[in-house]
């Protein structure tokens, strides 16, 4: 039996209490797999680098917060909301001010909606900001300008990407080439996955004006193949790119993604022998997971778990590509943990919940943002 229960720590998050590791958030709280996560706060000064040692809401009021884009400055970020599809302007310090919304963004009553943001890296100069939604006739990238208070310009640069009422992907993230990359479900049509004319199931590449970046290894838009439900990109310091997905009832996994290879999905489900498919650098039960988002700092992958409710800690071993021991935090502490990003300048992670949605079940305004201090 648990010491501290989910619902005692929610309100006194909702309250604007500043929790640390320490006492609340460790006592009683299963499913730590070391010593090292249950002394964190306690000896910080002794804790590995990249280890989180504090936790504080520094954002509460928000439903459903799906995307983080921070500005290349570090001043302040831009949240999306998947189904009020609103925009955020939140500062470091927890401020939040409402920029604008997406036009032309729809619900698909489960996972569609307002999803990904990114911020180009010449913002200061073209003051350029990207998202992915769901429309009507499918999921779509569009660029808009953002002046700093609010946002205006839609214009669409991607479009034809297969919706569904679940497993449209959604991230956006710009890699240190400069292009931009997305990720796409199969849109509960687990072929297209194997296609590499659909736009579905994959991880694409584009310019910032909306065309296939050169150098893409079949031609087109499509960077790798053979994802189910991919949600969570991020580059380490060797500029390679990292990803992970959700699986369908067996294994979740963490992949490190080489262009033109392909995945496996719908021929494999985490690991498999199979001739031509590429296996995941480390697999989870889809109850201990069910990844949506990553974030890379201190060499370390950071992988945010919806049904799993916990943020899982998995090393890089030096510059190989390998990964050591995965370790969770807050397992069932915050309920389901939607987006992990890095806060530039910082030792500092931000985590957004996703708790008030129909598998959350919690009101609308119940999501925040939590900020996680490492070691």
């Amino acid at each position: 039996m648990r010491t501290t229960s989910k619902r005692t720590i929610r309100r006194a998050l909702t309250a604007g209490a500043a929790l640390s590791l320490t006492g609340l958030l460790l006592t009683g709280v299963p499913g730590l797999e070391t010593a090292q996560a249950d002394t964190a706060d306690s000896n910080a000064s002794a804790a590995p680098e990249g280890v989180p040692t504090g936790v504080t809401a520094i954002t509460t009021g928000l439903t459903v917060p799906w995307g983080v884009g921070w500005l290349p400055d570090g001043s302040h970020s831009l949240v999306t909301e998947r189904d009020d599809f609103r925009v955020w302007k939140v500062t470091p310090d927890g401020a939040k001010t409402q920029v604008g919304t997406v036009p032309n963004s729809q619900t698909t009553n489960g996972e569609g909606g307002l999803m990904g943001v990114a911020v180009d890296p010449g913002w200061a100069t073209n003051h350029y900001v990207y998202f992915m939604h769901t429309a009507a006739e499918g999921n779509r990238i569009a660029r808009m300008t953002y002046n700093g208070t609010s946002l205006s310009g839609y214009t669409v640069i991607l479009q034809g990407i297969s919706k569904s009422r679940y497993h449209n992907g959604g991230r956006l993230a710009f890699g240190p080439d400069g292009y931009l990359y997305a990720t796409t479900g199969d849109a509960q049509n687990s072929a297209l996955a194997q296609d590499r004319n659909s736009l579905n199931g994959k991880i694409l590449r584009l310019t910032t004006s909306g065309q296939p970046a050169p150098g893409n290894p079949f031609g087109n838009y499509v960077y790798s193949l053979g994802h189910r439900n991919p949600q969570g990109l991020a580059f380490d310091r060797n500029g390679r790119l990292w990803e992970a997905e959700f699986g369908n009832s067996r294994f979740d996994e963490l992949n490190l993604i080489k262009p033109g290879a392909n995945y496996g999905w719908p021929t494999c489900e985490g690991t498999c022998s199979t001739a031509g498919m590429t296996n995941p650098k480390k697999t989870w039960t889809t109850g201990e997971a069910s990844p949506s988002a990553i974030a890379i700092a201190d060499n370390v992958v950071y992988m945010a778990a919806l049904r799993g409710e916990r943020l899982w800690r998995v090393p890089i071993e030096g510059d190989t590509e390998n990964v050591g021991t995965a370790t969770a935090y807050y397992v069932g502490t915050y309920g389901r943990l939607r987006t992990v990003v890095k806060v530039p300048g910082r030792e500092q992670l931000w985590l957004t919940t996703t708790n008030a949605d129909a598998n959350g079940g919690e009101p609308d305004g119940a999501d925040r943002v939590l900020r996680v201090t490492l070691g």
